[in-house]
């Protein structure tokens, strides 16, 4: 007798664990750079279209295959159409890449974690050199924060080609970080679903927190300002719009296979059409609202940066210029340089090269994102904090949350599928295949702690994904449409669930969405093209800040292999299923 599927103890684990998969880092660290670079307060006007004509249509369309075929990603393809079983192969193929780099992430945040409880805070000051004649020559030319991140974190390398030694510390929290995952994920729904309420709410918790922080800080009105600000102009850029609808298909976590995943375990008759508004709805609600504390942060860093500046001048030419203690200030400051350049113009042009020109503007259209923004951005502001080691301890907690909870779905778009296969589930127990599953992606994440390491996570983080998901979720929507019929899946949904589609999803599954998708795609792969020679940002430690340089031949082929092997799937197996199929029928005597 075939075994029942284990089912979610209640509709809310099911939306907690797709808010927690959902609503990850990108929140945090991608949607605040967007509105930095794409015109503040207008950059949500393009974002909210896409997420009514892309993000919506699309989650709602995984939720409900995965619910009707009560399978993982593999399965749920291959019961549509055979030839498709391969859509289900790159989901899981894509997933496992993500892991493979994902939880690295997670082992930083748990190094400064670690960190946070020093008094000061390592990455507050540089440290002595050598000698003990000075500071740390490095440190100085960048900054205590970049100093700590790049050489005592990543200890990196100065290109891709000098990959180092693993670095034993980061290692050991890429173990712990993957234990962490194993125990979350060892039981299935049943361990997950207790998992997802804290991964889902803690985060909001800690965001709450820093918001009430963030706008008590001086300055944190400037940052604000900047980003509510629209620059209407930035309406008519393509690449606004083209930048919002991949954030929203990134977000949302679309092609992975983990939304398939978590709905397999949902009883058939759950609304999830209620489901999928209410996850898309939170989870863009929460990157408007992360990026309000983060835009506070930055307006408090902008102004400190700033002021610290002015005061630097200020010292500058008070004491070059003998001037009284006082009476140059901010407010006059101008107005009296204007003077000491017109009465003294030889003595002011000798201190002129050591005077920096100080910005507020400037400070603020500084953009910053992904690790940079998390462990360097940051982290200056918060080591300008009173009680700094709490407001890091709060800060890492909630990134280890984050990036716990994301790890939760793709872990579950690969286990999903293998303990569906009976071939695997035959042989191993549900807790033997999770723990190959974190071993094999632990022991291979441990390229993310060489020396080099940094660089093979930005080639993952960039390459590993993009193109692949646009391709998978094309054809989700084209065989849910037009291989399987959308009429039929109508009915299904309506025996399924009690509701029939209305309009807008049928408009958007069948056309809008894959015309969208269609679009994104040769955007992204005529700027691969017109890009030239793939470039990368390698730290230069005698200039204290980074370079552009060219991948090597070898990186370049990492890259077209990360890209085809997971949309190589899709053809391969379909050509793998005709063939077979051509076999047997070739094998079938014929009739009497």
């Amino acid at each position: 007798m075939e075994k029942s599927r284990p089912l979610w103890a209640n509709p809310l684990q099911f939306v907690f664990a797709c808010i927690s998969y959902a609503v990850g880092l990108g929140n945090v660290w991608r949607f605040p750079y967007l509105c930095q670079m794409y015109g503040g307060g207008s950059f949500l006007v393009p974002y909210l279209v896409m997420l009514i004509v892309e993000g919506m249509p699309l989650l709602y369309l995984e939720l409900a295959v995965g619910q009707r075929m009560r399978q993982g990603s593999i399965g749920a393809w291959k019961t549509i159409s055979p030839y498709l079983g391969g859509v289900g192969l790159a989901s899981v193929v894509v997933s496992f890449f993500l892991s493979m780099y994902y939880n690295i992430i997670n082992a930083w945040a748990f190094w400064y974690l670690f960190h946070s409880f020093q008094d000061p805070l390592p990455w507050s000051v540089c440290p002595l050199n050598d000698n003990h004649t000075g500071y740390d020559e490095e440190c100085e030319k960048a900054s205590s924060t970049q100093y700590f991140w790049y050489r005592k974190t990543l200890n990196i390398s100065p290109s891709i080609q000098d990959s180092g030694r693993v670095q034993w510390e980061p290692a050991l929290c890429l173990v712990l970080a993957w234990l962490v995952v194993y125990l979350c994920v060892l039981r299935g729904t049943q361990s997950t679903g207790k998992v997802v309420y804290f991964t889902a709410l803690l985060p909001y918790c800690v965001l709450i927190i820093y918001l009430v922080r963030g706008l008590t800080l001086h300055g944190a009105t400037n940052g604000l300002a900047y980003m509510f600000t629209p620059k209407l102009e930035q309406l008519a850029n393509p690449k606004a719009w083209i930048n919002a609808a991949t954030q929203i298909f990134f977000s949302l976590g679309l092609g992975f296979g983990s939304l398939i995943a978590f709905a397999s375990y949902n009883e058939p008759s759950n609304n999830c059409q209620k489901h999928a508004i209410i996850v898309s709805l939170i989870n863009s609600s929460t990157s408007i609202f992360a990026s309000i504390v983060t835009f506070s942060i930055y307006g408090f860093k902008a102004t400190f940066n700033y002021e610290s500046c002015l005061n630097k001048v200020i010292l500058l030419l008070t004491n070059s210029f003998d001037l009284e203690d006082g009476f140059l200030t901010a407010s006059n400051l101008e107005q009296v340089k204007g003077y000491l350049a017109s009465t003294f113009p030889g003595k002011y042009s000798e201190v002129l090269p050591q005077m920096r020109n100080c910005s507020l503007q400037a400070e603020l259209a500084t953009a910053v994102q992904g690790t940079g923004l998390s462990f360097i951005v940051y982290t200056e502001a918060i080591k300008n904090m009173e009680v700094s080691q709490l407001w890091s301890v709060l800060y890492f907690f909630m990134l280890l949350m984050l990036g716990i909870g994301s790890m939760l779905g793709n872990t579950a778009a690969i286990l999903t599928p293998l303990t569906d296969s009976k071939v695997v589930s035959s042989h191993l127990p549900k807790e033997a295949i999770s723990g190959l599953v974190c071993l094999v992606n632990c022991v291979i994440g441990l390229v993310f702690t060489m020396e080099s390491g940094n660089y093979w996570f930005d080639i993952f983080n960039d390459y590993a994904a993009t193109l692949s998901l646009l391709l998978i979720v094309l054809v989700e929507t084209i065989a849910v449409c037009y291989v399987y019929g959308l009429r039929r899946f109508e009915s299904d949904l309506e025996a399924m669930t009690g509701r029939g589609l209305n309009w807008y999803w049928k408009a958007m599954w069948a056309g809008v969405s894959p015309l969208l998708i269609v679009s994104l795609f040769v955007f992204y792969l005529s700027d691969y093209i017109l890009t030239g020679t793939l470039q990368y940002q390698a730290w230069d430690a005698f200039q204290g800040q980074l370079v552009t340089k060219d991948y090597p031949p070898y990186a370049l082929a990492v890259i077209g292999l990360l890209v085809a092997s997971s949309i190589m799937c899709i053809p391969l197996v379909a050509l793998g299923t005709f063939i077979t199929r051509c076999l047997k029928r070739g094998d079938t005597p014929p009739a009497a």
